[in-house]
């Protein structure tokens, strides 16, 4: 029990999910459940019943997240990149601007710019 509240206390500080903090989820919102379930039973409370809907649809959805993010920790990046329509080697650059180059000096929206900035100043 030591060595899971160890590994559960370094699992916190590093990024990703790892199978003791995966557990501790489970027991917390197993044990937050039980104690709704009988305050239901004790008080016979809508609120409560309310309350545990809400907690088991957020139960169902971190669920989901966490097996979505040990779905996506089985691909490896020329996977995820192919599914994104993305090359995995390509450097990004832009063909358009080397195949037009423009002969050094101010552009047309240069000038634009600068004589709008001149009458605004003025």
């Amino acid at each position: 029990m030591a060595n899971f509240a160890e590994e559960l206390w370094r699992s916190i500080f590093t990024p990703g999910t790892s199978p003791q903090l995966v557990i501790a989820t489970h027991i917390s919102f197993s044990l937050l459940a039980c104690c709704l379930g009988w305050l239901i039973y004790c008080t016979k409370n809508v609120h409560f019943v309310a309350l545990l809907v809400i907690a088991v649809l957020l139960w169902a959805t971190v669920t989901w997240f966490i097996a979505e993010l040990q779905y996506a920790k089985l691909k490896d990046n020329e996977e995820l990149a192919s599914e994104a329509g993305a090359k995995v080697d390509a450097p990004a650059t832009n063909d358009k601007v080397s195949d037009n180059k423009k002969p050094q000096g101010t552009s047309t929206a240069t000038k634009t710019t600068n004589k709008t900035t001149r009458s605004r100043k003025v």
